[in-house]
């Protein structure tokens, strides 16, 4: 879903998507956000087909699911409402670094940047308490493909 032109902000350094450095949590991150998890039955879908990683079928813990539902959004238009549900939808595709004990806290913000941009804002706190801040400035063009 995140294109190659696409730029993050990591801990204030403008970096293009692909060119991230291997950095394992920024890397679980881009994995977790950029990822289409399968849509859920009470869902609005863009489109006909809910998506979604096969290897989810045989997650080792049931219900286990890699991936975001941010692709829902992609017909949306620019609301309140649809900023909650990308704030939502990330905070539940990172739920998963809390409860693997990877980091302590996620905290997830989610805004209207000029007239027609979404950007999401990340910050991770690791275990030792440092913290790692992730910013998608421009994710609204990404989402609308």
């Amino acid at each position: 879903m995140l294109g190659n032109d696409a730029q993050v902000i990591i801990d204030g350094r403008l970096v293009n998507a692909d060119m991230t450095p291997v950095d394992t949590l920024v890397r679980s991150v881009m994995i977790s956000l950029f990822t289409w998890r399968r849509g859920l039955p009470g869902d609005t879908l863009p489109g006909e087909p809910r998506f979604g990683w096969w290897g989810d079928t045989y997650a080792e813990q049931k219900g286990s699911r890699i991936g975001s539902r941010l692709w829902l959004l992609a017909r949306e238009k620019m609301t309140k409402e649809t900023f909650a549900r990308a704030k939502d939808y990330a905070t539940e595709s990172l739920q998963w670094l809390i409860d693997d004990g990877v980091v302590s806290a996620v905290n997830v913000t989610a805004e209207r940047n000029g007239i027609d941009r979404l950007e999401l804002m990340i910050v991770l706190t690791r275990e030792d308490g440092s913290k790692l801040d992730l910013r998608f400035t421009d994710l609204w063009s990404h989402l609308h493909v």
